[in-house]
């Protein structure tokens, strides 16, 4: 059995309390860290099939054969895993410069939704202040007490903003055949004489 416990209480969440049961041998201080490194890392395995599973909806695939679920499985697991490093960069080094985690298009898409109100400040143009703004679309509050997102606020967000710019898009490309066929079919007039 390892028995193992932070020393000191983090800021946003209670301090780790373990108790293992193991069939590993554990001889020496060495063995008892690397097997607590091998727990620590089943929640992330865990943490990115949950993405995989309710982020993605990876089970509601109604493909029958295994043949047919390797392709779409193969892209939920990049999308999953995108999700889940996301999520982690913003937890781990929430200063970093937003490249590491987010593409320039989602950067400018989420900067109208919610524009930065004092663009001066040290947070403003971090990885963390983009993904806030990501989060905040599923009512993600960002208040000062509130800890960083998690992989389901970011997960429902990030679909509304990629929703929005199909959406943007697909309006785009309406509007730019409509005004091509008016174009097109009404000859210009100046007073009454035609330019076409």
């Amino acid at each position: 059995m390892l028995y193992a416990q932070e020393r000191e209480e983090p800021k946003h969440r209670p301090r780790i309390d373990w108790k293992l049961i193991s069939n590993l041998p554990v001889h020496a201080h060495d063995d008892a860290i690397e097997k607590l490194d091998w727990y620590a890392m089943r929640w992330k395995i865990e943490t990115f099939h949950k993405i995989l599973k309710s982020g993605c909806k990876a089970e509601e695939a109604r493909l029958r054969t295994a043949e047919r679920l390797v392709k779409p499985i193969a892209v939920f697991c990049i999308l999953a895993w995108g999700m889940f490093c996301m999520t982690m960069i913003n937890r781990s080094q929430p200063h970093a410069k937003p490249d590491l985690a987010i593409t320039t298009s989602k950067r400018s898409s989420s900067i109208i939704f919610f524009p930065d109100k004092d663009p001066t400040t040290s947070h403003a143009g971090t990885v963390s202040s983009y993904l806030v703004k990501i989060a905040r679309l599923d009512g993600y509050l960002a208040r000062a007490s509130d800890p960083p997102p998690g992989n389901a606020v970011m997960w429902r967000g990030l679909t509304r903003l990629t929703d929005t710019k199909l959406g943007a898009t697909i309006r785009a490309e309406l509007i730019g055949k409509v005004h091509r066929t008016l174009t097109i079919k009404t000859p210009l007039t100046l007073q009454g004489r035609s330019l076409s």
